[in-house]
């Protein structure tokens, strides 16, 4: 086993991005470059390594995230290729969870792009430490400053700019080191053989003077967020060395203070080698990070644990996959102590014990075979019957029993019905969902009670797409499976106040409750909330006891999982118990659970219920030929265009020849747009699309949809 020493030689990273703007690919060169790999896997030819699911292969996308181990300049590196479609953000949710940097891929053209934002601000969430890769410099209309630019004026980062480009588009040669003030060109036929030379003998003054003037806005760009590098720049100027400005960097990255910026293009082979260099210089080891926060189980206290081997073992399950010949291989996280193959663990999420059989160092869909791991490190484990995403592993034998918290997973905004073509297999199918449900947490498969139907819930259309391909490829299941459908909420639609008195005979006893409820709507997004205000009696006592105002909420919560027009859960809504009143013998928990609901559910009736409907954030790069066309057809879906801005993808003699439209859209209308946007503009058009709030229906639009739910 490694030493705790061996932790500093540790980096736990994830490769996060908008769709498309080179995160496999650079993943691909990594494992070249690190020797793990001896051929680049291209996307566009479906062989990259990491992307090895057959709809991967096909679509050309990232949808689950693999993991794999390499090694550089001694260091042990353990990446997770994250997706960045954004069906699948969980998948980048989950393992922003586990890591302790990342590196987030930008397109040289196109700058921060939406679902570039969403993973940004997940690791804000997380306060996981970045770099920034400017990716695809070598293609028409690239430029580094579109991104710095963005970084700044979008995401609210501190961009410490460390390359610059030499040339630009096909032009596009290499990279200027602004810490050693060194021109970098990849050579051989892969880029493997990086050749350093120094700045000042390139023989191109514009060159020197750009990068001379880039380093000083480097020095600059750290002084703001290190006092010592702002020091040593009042004293020297721009004569601040990188022994300096090195540590300084690593110091700001790690507090989240600012963000090394690198550039390169990794489909062409430049710029691969010092983003790995990067990494191990300004990400941290997990000796770096803060002790984790625990709560100890028995009563809630809060409990630190040090990344170092001393520390009881504790673990976090972030992800769970079945292999068809192993069963479900849970992938973990190790914050402390170590495990080795013999240990009994103790799942403190599901109070359930565990028995690892086998431990594997995972490779995308390879592994080998481990006998232990210790803390920083990710590997998964086979034989873990119970344990699913964000459960806590521990020692079986620990005297302290602690459970570190979850993660934010996403409710899901579109469902379809699903059913076995046979009754035989029926069972079968069950099997399948129950395992898709265990390896992802932001699938749901809920009844529907009206129909008895099997509803699938996800995320969009292509999440559902790619369940539904599994369950027929993996499963060799046929399925019958209705249209996409939305997943409406409902709330109130004005505030009421209602009082109820429940009065039974049940099993020859009495039941009585009585409450008085005052319900109010909250702002969109806010949730449901529940409070008591009941006065207390004249003698200081509470006027009604805790046990039924628990009653009363436990009532109220059930009362909201159903809404009165299409039985939609029910979301921001306050509720406050003011009054209430009991007889001693005659109430009970169950008394004031049903009078509780019965009143929740009638005041509802009374004051009128409103329905909600998800709407997306929707971007469109059309050429400016099309844009009439698309805006035109985005109103007709109720849409509101947000602003339109020349698409920088698209450059032509100076002047933009695509627009960048951005609108809010509901998601019933945007149900299939792919093909309506081909249609609208000759297949020229392209669109991300990614759920952005819930917002009240139109009276008009309300009742057609009830009609047509209702099936009249």
């Amino acid at each position: 086993m490694a030493s705790a020493l061996d932790i500093t030689t540790i980096r736990d990273i994830g490769i996060m991005a908008h769709i498309d703007a080179g995160k496999t690919t650079t993943t691909e060169r990594i494992l070249f470059y690190t020797g793990i790999t001896h051929r680049m896997g291209e996307v566009h030819d479906g062989a990259a390594v990491m992307d090895y699911m057959p709809q991967e292969q096909e679509r050309g996308i990232t949808i689950t995230a693999a993991a794999t181990t390499c090694i550089w300049r001694e260091h042990r590196i353990n990446i997770i290729d994250t997706p960045g479609h954004v069906d699948f953000t969980v998948e980048v949710e989950r393992s922003l969870r586990v890591l302790d940097g990342a590196v987030a891929v930008f397109d040289a053209v196109s700058g921060v792009e939406p679902q570039s934002e969403t993973v940004w601000r997940q690791a804000d969430r997380y306060r996981v430490p970045r770099l920034a890769f400017v990716n695809k410099l070598d293609r028409v209309g690239a430029t580094l400053e579109l991104t710095v630019n963005m970084l700044r004026d979008r995401l609210a980062a501190h961009p410490m700019v460390a390359q610059i480009p030499i040339g630009l588009e096909g032009e596009f040669s290499g990279i200027v080191d602004l810490l050693d003030l060194e021109v970098l060109r990849f050579e051989g036929e892969s880029g493997e053989k990086v050749v350093r030379s120094p700045l000042a003998a390139c023989g191109d003054d514009a060159l020197i003077e750009a990068a001379h003037a880039a380093r000083l806005a480097l020095i600059e760009a750290v002084g703001e967020v290190d006092d010592e590098v702002m020091v040593a720049y009042l004293e020297q100027g721009a004569d601040v060395s990188a022994a300096v400005l090195r540590p300084a960097m690593r110091r700001a990255t790690i507090a989240n203070r600012g963000v090394v910026v690198l550039c390169g293009s990794s489909l062409k082979n430049k710029g691969v080698q010092p983003l790995l260099d990067a990494v191990i210089e300004f990400l941290p080891a997990p000796s770096d990070m803060p002790p984790v926060q625990t709560h100890r189980t028995s009563d809630g206290a809060l409990v630190e644990r040090s990344p170092r081997y001393e520390e009881p073992f504790l673990a976090l399950a972030f992800k769970v996959l079945f292999d068809p010949h192993r069963g479900p291989l849970v992938f973990f996280r190790v914050y402390s102590g170590k495990l080795r193959i013999k240990d009994a663990l103790q799942n403190t999420s599901r109070s359930r014990k565990e028995k690892p059989q086998r431990l594997l160092q995972v490779h995308a869909n390879k592994t080998t075979e481990i006998d232990e791991v210790g803390v920083g490190n990710i590997a998964a484990a086979v034989g873990l019957k119970f344990t699913s995403t964000g459960d806590t592993l521990i020692l079986a034998d620990d005297k302290e029993s602690v459970v570190l918290a979850g993660m934010q997973i996403p409710e899901p905004v579109i469902f379809r019905a699903i059913e076995a073509k046979t009754a035989a297999d029926q069972s079968a199918l069950d099997e399948a969902l129950a395992r898709f449900l265990r390896e992802d947490p932001s699938f749901r498969v809920q009844q529907d009670r009206d129909s008895g139907q099997t509803l699938v819930c996800g995320q969009g259309e292509l999440h559902l797409e790619i369940i539904i391909d599994r369950l027929m490829r993996e499963h060799r299941l046929e399925v019958h499976v209705g249209k996409p459908q939305v997943a409406y909420r409902e709330t109130l639609a004005r505030p009421f106040k209602k009082t109820l008195e429940y009065e039974r005979e049940m099993g020859g006893k009495r039941q009585y409750a009585k409450v008085t409820l005052e319900l109010t709507p909250r702002e969109r997004g806010s949730g449901n909330a529940f409070e008591s205000t009941v006065p207390k009696t004249p003698s200081g006592q509470p006027g009604l006891p805790p046990v039924f105002v628990q009653s009363c909420k436990t009532g109220n919560e059930d009362a909201l999982t159903r809404g009165p027009l299409l039985g939609y859960p029910v979301v921001d809504v306050g509720v406050t118990l003011s009054g209430a009143m009991f007889r001693d013998g005659d109430s009970s928990d169950a008394s004031f659970q049903a009078a509780s609901a019965m009143a929740t559910m009638q005041a509802f009736e009374e004051a009128g219920a409103v329905l909600l409907e998800p709407t997306m954030a929707v971007e469109v790069v059309v050429p400016d030929d099309f844009t009439g066309n698309v805006v035109s057809d985005l109103n007709g879906r109720r849409g509101r265009i947000m602003g339109m801005e020349p698409a920088r993808a698209a450059v032509e003699g100076g002047r933009s020849t695509a627009q960048i439209v951005r609108a809010e859209v509901p998601l019933a209308e945007v149900v299939g747009y792919a093909t309506a946007i081909r249609s609208a503009t000759q297949g020229r058009a392209s669109y991300t699309m990614q759920f952005s709030h819930y917002e009240e229906v139109p009276k008009d639009v309300q009742a057609a949809i009830i009609a047509r739910l209702r099936g009249y």
